[in-house]
């Protein structure tokens, strides 16, 4: 009984906030879409100068040459706008998890270097900071770039190679660096 009054009382919580929000956004990274990786994202209005960003991506492809970067990800952010919401700059904190599978990648400036020769699954969470700008586009349409930096830890499970072989072995990195990139177009309701 208690559970479902605490439930009863988040979505009262929730629908308040959007009928008090009055501004909604969808949006999509078309970074992310050039990459052919589905993602989607809603930002909902708080308060005059707070929204909270919700976004999440999913890349279920394999590519040629047994290449694979398999992911699910969200990484919700609290933003805080210098004028108004949804308009000019912002900054945000933002907190990201999800699940992966990766084999055959070539990462830049040789931060995971296994990871070309071998197979990795496993998860991640992590949290950052991140600055961006909003510019209205009409009465509904927007264009948003934002870049973040952060940390993330990421546990791991090591194969012999990318499509089959014995766990090698198992642990996690620390990662500090970029952790959000994006040039979002966004219909506001």
């Amino acid at each position: 009984m208690k559970k479902k009054r605490i439930l009863f009382l988040f979505i009262t919580m929730f629908a308040s906030t959007l009928l008090y929000s009055q501004v909604v956004g969808v949006k999509t990274n078309i970074v992310m879409d050039a990459m052919k990786i589905i993602n989607l994202g809603a930002e909902i209005g708080l308060s005059k100068k707070l929204t909270l960003d919700l976004y999440a991506n999913y890349n279920p492809w394999k590519y040629k040459d047994q290449k694979m970067m398999k992911m699910l990800a969200i990484q919700p952010e609290l933003r805080y706008w210098f004028c108004d919401k949804f308009n000019g700059h912002f900054v945000g904190f933002h907190i990201h998890g999800g699940v992966y599978q990766a084999a055959a990648i070539d990462m830049p400036w040789g931060i995971w270097s296994e990871l070309t020769d071998h197979r990795f699954k496993g998860n991640f969470f992590g949290a950052g900071i991140s600055y961006g700008y909003q510019w209205i586009l009409g009465k509904h349409w927007n264009l948003e770039g934002n870049i973040g930096v952060g940390y993330a830890r990421v546990k791991y499970e090591q194969y012999e190679c990318m499509t089959c072989g014995a766990k090698v072995s198992e642990g996690h990195k620390n990662y500090v660096g970029p952790t959000k990139a994006a040039v979002s177009l966004i219909y506001l309701f």
